[in-house]
């Protein structure tokens, strides 16, 4: 639909500069600004997807790069209603969201169900970056798990706090406000079975607090890592290098590399990568 509504407005040569750069969002749709475009050159197809498109009420344009601590873009109205507030749906669950004020990508959604599918009954996990709760609270529909599911961002912590209501989660999902490099070690020593670190400018930097948090220095990690893409490069064989001379200059000898996926293109040559390790801090025999 969304090609054929830039191909109506602009014709053919614009289809591949704006193809994939729409997030729905519940019933708010999100436009990246492709190079060269203006976001003045977004409000006809922004009026043409209400038009078209019942269930949306609102339109912006993603007018910078995610930016920040706090992964925001700078948002500018289209169309429609002038609210960022909505209610978006992810396998089964709901979450009520404020856009610009949360980071929220639909293009994660395989990724929320991949890891609930590779969580165990029993599992303690520690979400370290959070955001609105949709990886912890997903994962905790599905599985008898506990999730303690931390972020800096006092708006999005507010909103996991009502999410884990809305999908009645509570005890399962233990929201938590602040800086998740202090509260795991200070706080969580040695609790989780399993870390998520979806948060690609800070996971390299913060992999020693998650290992704090491991059961006896022994579990699993994903991390999410944003790679440049070079001719030739394979960027999974990459993040794994990534990962590995990380855990070495850590001092990490036991370790076991699962798997790398690519998540997603987030940039010009440039793709999001997880990393899922099996690591042992308290080992001390060489190899992986």
């Amino acid at each position: 639909m969304f090609r054929r509504i830039v191909r109506e407005v602009y014709g053919e040569d614009y289809v591949k500069r704006f193809w994939q750069r729409i997030d729905i969002v519940g019933d708010i749709a999100v436009l990246r600004v492709p190079f060269g475009v203006s976001v003045e050159e977004l409000r006809p197809i922004a009026e043409r997807l209400l038009e078209r498109l019942g269930y949306l009420r609102s339109v912006w344009a993603a007018a910078s790069p995610v930016e920040g601590d706090f992964r925001l873009r700078r948002l500018v109205h289209l169309a429609g209603e002038r609210r960022s507030v909505t209610v978006y749906r992810e396998h089964g669950c709901v979450f009520e969201v404020d856009i610009s004020r949360v980071y929220v990508s639909p293009r994660l959604s395989f990724e929320h169900a991949r890891i609930a599918g590779l969580v165990r009954d029993g599992e303690v996990l520690i979400n370290m970056y959070a955001g609105a709760g949709l990886f912890s609270i997903i994962t905790a529909r599905r599985r008898s798990v506990r999730v303690y599911s931390i972020d800096l961002n006092r708006d999005a912590y507010s909103y996991m706090v009502r999410n884990v209501l809305l999908n009645k989660v509570e005890g399962r999902v233990i929201p938590m406000l602040g800086d998740s490099s202090v509260i795991v070690p200070e706080l969580l020593h040695g609790v989780a079975d399993r870390i998520l670190m979806p948060l690609p400018e800070k996971a390299l930097e913060h992999l020693p607090a998650a290992m704090a948090g491991l059961r006896e220095g022994r579990g699993l990690i994903h991390l999410y890592l944003h790679v440049p893409v070079k001719p030739g490069m394979d960027p999974r064989m990459e993040a794994a290098r990534i990962v590995e001379e990380r855990l070495r200059e850590l001092g990490v000898k036991r370790y076991h590399l699962l798997g790398a996926r690519k998540v997603r293109g987030v940039g010009p040559r440039r793709v999001q990568v997880v990393v899922d390790v099996h690591v042992d801090a308290s080992g001390s025999s060489a190899g992986r």
